[in-house]
């Protein structure tokens, strides 16, 4: 069983930047592909990005070029830096962690609102 707790959001002016976490406990989460997913009001959840064990990743491209997620192993936290943040970047952002066979997990979520 593994628990995800995402952290980080907030309230954020147009431009700037946030870094959200997602710790986990009871695995480590190296074995996990590791996603970011997104939901804005009345939207569809989205993958924003993800990142394999070996660190290989993958970007939405509307997130491209702004976003970076890294694994922090050492702490069993996957973190997601979000610089030029955009009114449409708004959502909860949720963690994803998931294994081959094995059910995914997900977190309870944490609010990003990017408004002036």
């Amino acid at each position: 069983q593994v628990q995800l707790v995402e952290s980080g959001g907030g309230l954020v002016q147009p431009g700037g930047s946030l870094r959200l976490s997602c710790a986990a406990s009871g695995s480590t989460l190296y074995l996990y592909v590791i996603s970011w997913y997104r939901q804005g009001p009345g939207q569809q959840r989205e993958l924003v990005a993800a990142i394999t064990s070996g660190g290989s990743t993958v970007y939405a491209d509307s997130v491209k070029g702004r976003f970076t997620i890294s694994r922090v192993n050492a702490k069993n936290m996957v973190d997601l830096q979000m610089n030029s943040l955009k009114p449409e970047d708004t959502a909860v952002y949720y963690c994803n962690a998931a294994r081959p066979s094995m059910r995914p997990y997900w977190g309870q979520g944490t609010q990003v609102t990017v408004s002036s």
